[in-house]
């Protein structure tokens, strides 16, 4: 027969498959996803430094809101088979040379010659057989605007009888209410 500590034996072997957290300590942002599909999209953080953890996992992280800070945004990556996207602005400069891209690991970057004069993101960190994905302009807003997250927005917009963000955030023009 199975015990109690049979059971708890068994649960904690199981990988964690729901885990997503985000903590905010001043100018540094940390997000971690294990096993799972999470979108950060929109206005969701304000800082210029951001700490990702991925774990056999996809994660869109959104980098075009105007509420983060002028200068340049450090994107420190630390993920093992998982897939990150990154949603930046027309223009912006992907420096990717910190970055430790061993075994089959890559970042995808349509524009990564071309020059720029945007705002700077640097990546740093290390991939093992991950991957990077650069969007911009439609692109972006059209990756943003299939998501369920876009379809939740845009409903409170209409019922709030604001304007969604989620398409372009970098957009000038009216914003929605802040959501505590």
């Amino acid at each position: 027969m199975n015990s109690p500590q049979d059971s708890a034996q068994t649960n904690s072997a199981q990988p964690n498959t729901e885990h997503l957290e985000t903590s905010d300590h001043g100018d540094t942002v940390r997000v971690e996803t294990f096993y799972v599909s999470e979108k950060k999209l929109g206005h969701w953080t304000e800082a210029r430094r951001i700490e990702v953890r991925a774990r056999r996992a996809s994660l869109h992280l959104d980098l075009r809101s105007h509420r983060i800070p002028e200068g340049e945004i450090v994107v420190h990556l630390d993920a093992e088979r998982s897939t990150v996207k990154l949603l930046v602005p027309d223009g912006a400069v992907v420096d990717e040379r910190e970055l430790e891209l061993p075994d089959r690991s890559k970042v995808k970057d349509i524009e990564r010659h071309v020059p720029g004069s945007g705002r700077r993101i640097r990546l740093t960190g290390r991939l093992q057989h991950s991957e990077i994905r650069i969007s911009r302009g439609g692109m972006a807003n059209l990756s943003t605007m299939f998501s369920r997250e876009f379809v939740e927005e845009a409903r409170r917009a209409h019922r709030d009888g604001d304007h969604p963000a989620l398409p372009d955030p970098s957009l000038p023009g009216p914003r929605p209410k802040d959501i505590v």
